[in-house]
This record gives structure tokens, sequence and C-alpha cells, in this order.
């Protein structure tokens, strides 16, 4: 029954077939039907035009599995490119790295074209688990209350515009990085530059807008002093 409905669907029928008397089912010779059709294009024609049907060969697809690619980052960007990045004291933790790319997320969320030290500071929170990060929700500076302040103080962008997959980082922002980076080396002691390190460099650019959120929120220059003697920590089990 299969077969039969192949053959029958192979055969031409011109428009002009139905005002044509019926003719006996023998003219139509066995013969000039297709026996074998091609596994993958199977082919018919309907009304004088032509259907193409074609199955893709799904074990060639499967036969090469896709590969992962991410883009891991190391480092952080600075703004001055000379200085000697090699040692084991000027590296930056982990966390402080993925606190830098939740960063340029919030600074996307909020259609803003730059990362500034508001951006880094979010994405500290968002990161949430380095001791910077539990300090500051301790005191009662959460995500939710910095974005509120983010937006009061800068406004909100234009609903039409888009930020650059990573919008470039302002002037105070890279500051504050550098101030984090400069201060780990001026310390002489090996380990990381932590999240402790980069909230410190916010605070002290003064004139910034992550700054002035911080200070609208309660963090003053004895937090500060306090939160700095753990600067050398980025995690901390018993702080929660």
């Amino acid at each position: 029954m299969a077969s039969t409905s192949i053959a029958l669907s192979a055969l031409s029928i011109s428009p002009s077939s139905t005002s044509q008397p019926h003719r006996n089912p023998s003219a139509y010779s066995s013969a000039s039907l297709p026996r074998h059709l091609p596994p993958y294009n199977l082919s018919t024609t309907f009304l004088g035009s032509r259907l193409s049907i074609r199955i893709p060969n799904l074990k060639h697809m499967a036969s090469k599995p896709r590969t992962a690619v991410a883009t891991v980052l190391f480092s952080l960007p600075t703004a001055k490119p000379d200085r000697n990045s090699t040692g084991e004291n000027s590296k930056w933790s982990a966390r402080a790295i993925k606190s830098f790319a939740m960063a340029e997320l919030e600074a996307r969320k909020l259609k803003y074209p730059n990362t500034g030290t508001e951006a880094l500071f979010m994405g500290m929170l968002v990161e949430g688990t380095s001791l910077a990060a539990k300090f500051l929700r301790a005191n009662g500076i959460t995500l939710f209350k910095v974005r509120d302040e983010t937006v009061n103080l800068l406004g909100k962008s234009d609903m039409y515009y888009f930020s650059p997959e990573h919008p470039p980082l302002t002037e105070p922002a890279q500051r504050a990085l550098d101030w984090a980076f400069d201060q780990k080396l001026k310390s002489g002691e090996n380990g990381e530059i932590t999240v402790t390190h980069l909230l410190l460099g916010i605070w002290s650019e003064k004139e910034s807008a992550g700054h002035k959120i911080l200070a609208s929120l309660g963090f003053d220059d004895d937090k500060a002093t306090e939160l700095s003697k753990f600067m050398d920590k980025d995690y901390d089990r018993s702080f929660k």
C-alpha cells in the first residue's frame, strides 16, 4: 500500500487533464513509473508546479558536536599598562573578576553607555559572596537600594538605547580599579586584590556616583576603616 502511494505521487497531472475523456488505466505503463526514489530528494508535480521535499542527512549533522566557547577574564582593565602585573601579589581574586563582569551587566540592564563606580558597586552585591558584599548587607545596603539610588542620581537612559556588550569604564571607575591595584602593591603582602580593595577604591573617589550612593546609604569613613582591616581577605566563613 505504501509503495502504491509513492508511485502515484510521482505522476504528472496537468491542469488540462480534467477536460479530457477518461482513458484506459492500462495506457499508463508501469515501466514509466520510477521504481526507486532517491532517499533524500522526494519530488512530485502538482498542477504544473514542482514540489521538492528534501530530508537532511541527520547522521552527518550529528557527527560533529559543537564546542562551547567562553571568554574568561584573568585581570581587570588598567590605565597603567606599564605596571608589572606578573607578580603573585598583583592578581585579582576570582570574586573581584566576577564582580566586575556583573558590573558590566548591571550597566547594560540600566542601558548606561559606561560602566561607572555605581555599576562596580552593584556588581559586588550581585556577586554577593565576598566579605565586602556581606559587610554591606549587614549594614543595610542592598542591591535594590543601590539600584534605586542610582536611578535617582543618574536618571534613566533612553528606552531605545542599547549599551555596548562591554560598556567602557568611566574615569572615576578606572581610577578606583587602579587605586585598589596600587594599594595591594604598597602593602607588600602576597595574595590577591580583593573585592574589599575595589570597594575602598570606589570610596576613595569622593566625587563619583558610587561614593555618593554609598554615603547616602550610611557608609562612612568609620565603616571604611573597619572594613580595611579585612582588606586582604575576600571570604570569611564566620561572616554572614
